[in-house]
């Protein structure tokens, strides 16, 4: 495979990747802060929609890409850079796991209230809180991992 498409493969998925992170969570954060529990609801079907069609695909073409890139241009394993690197997307994988569940599960307390005509349960404003708060790290991880993608710093 060409390695300047492979290159212009990991950095589109990249930017969908933290792309659609960001802007799914800013849409569900203000959703959530208006609460209006029909723009909630609707706020959350999407934001786990986006995450099954753009989220979930790029977070297994990133490591495919980036390894095959890293074979391509001879960076060893042992780069600090790059372990470093792996280490920040595993960080930002652990907390995303639990935010996917999450948001499955706000996604149908809103439809379950809405249909039922009853106010939320109180566990989805502790679910709410939980997934801004796993989100924070898996953020800051995400821009450390670009970070060092861009610059291969030596660290050590």
């Amino acid at each position: 495979m060409d390695i300047h498409f492979l290159k212009w493969v990991h950095i589109c998925s990249s930017m969908l990747l933290f792309g659609t992170g960001l802007g799914t969570a800013f849409f569900k954060f203000t959703a959530d802060l208006g609460r209006d529990l029909k723009v909630m609801g609707d706020t959350n079907r999407r934001v786990v929609l986006a995450d099954w069609l753009f989220t979930t695909p790029t977070v297994v073409v990133q490591p495919l890409s980036g390894y095959a890139l890293a074979q391509a241009y001879g960076y060893p394993w042992t780069a600090p850079w790059l372990l470093m690197s792996l280490g920040l997307y595993l960080v930002a994988g652990l907390c995303w796991l639990p935010v996917v569940y999450l948001q499955i599960r706000m996604r149908d307390d809103c439809a379950a209230a809405l249909a039922a005509g009853r106010e939320l349960d109180p566990r989805y404003w502790r679910d709410a809180r939980l997934w801004f708060w796993l989100g924070v790290p898996a953020f800051l991880a995400m821009v450390g991992v670009i970070g060092l993608m861009v610059a291969k710093p030596a660290l050590w």
